[in-house]
């Protein structure tokens, strides 16, 4: 399985930017898909998971302003971020998990000024 990340860029506060991630390869019919984010010397952390049920979960920071959603049949994960903060600033990767397995997209800069 291969994730290929897209859509990350330069924003100003307040701005919106989307990302995508199309997987290739079979990822199973019950999976979890996902964004992290990682700032320079941090640790990954999770920002928004979305399970084949149609369940989510989101990082308390991004409540309310990301949404992350799923094309089943493109096999493909969206985050679309509103009213994004500087603090938002990080590179983004996409996820998937499913069978025990976990595969991991090439991250996106997302950089947003004030």
């Amino acid at each position: 399985v291969q994730l290929q990340a897209s859509g990350g860029g330069f924003v100003q506060a307040g701005g919106s930017l989307r990302l995508s991630c199309a997987a290739s390869g079979s990822t199973g019919s019950t999976n979890v898909m996902g964004w992290y984010r990682q700032a320079p010397g941090k640790q990954r952390a999770v920002v928004a998971l979305l399970t084949s049920a149609g369940t989510t979960n989101y990082a308390d920071s991004v409540k309310g302003r990301f949404t992350i959603s799923r094309d089943n049949a493109k096999n493909t994960v969206y985050l679309q971020m509103n009213s994004l903060k500087p603090e938002d600033t990080n590179v983004y990767y996409c996820a998937i998990f499913s069978g025990g397995s976990s595969y991991w997209g090439q991250g996106t800069q997302v950089t947003v000024s004030s």
